[in-house]
């Protein structure tokens, strides 16, 4: 998995893109398929940051959230639980709407009868 963060006008301290890795990475555990994250932190207004956080998973679009805040990292934080939001709905999607199989239905079949 590869995480990228870049910078719009301006620069961000080493020690800060270490944290924003520390806690980007943590998206890993709500899907395996994760192959991409990227953090785009925005500094035109330095008053008011804004950070964009995207993850790309296989076989399905790319998750987006956009959060401006008084810091870099509260941005972060508040971009990252929509994100995390995203991921979890999609996850629950993909495991909770599964027909039931052919041995379900004829044991049911056969108990109605």
């Amino acid at each position: 998995m590869q995480v990228s963060i870049s910078a719009r006008h301006g620069h961000l301290a080493p020690a800060t893109q270490e944290k924003i890795t520390t806690k980007v990475e943590k998206l890993r555990k709500y899907h395996e398929r994760t192959t991409a994250i990227q953090v785009t932190v925005d500094l035109e207004h330095r008053d008011e940051p804004t950070v964009e956080v995207k993850v790309s998973v296989e076989h399905t679009v790319d998750f987006v959230a956009r959060e401006q805040a008084e810091n870099v990292m509260a941005a972060l934080d508040s971009a990252l639980h929509k994100v995390e939001s995203q991921l979890r709905k999609h996850r629950e999607k993909q495991t909770g709407h599964r027909l039931p199989g052919q041995k379900h239905e004829e044991v049911i079949r056969d108990e109605e009868e």
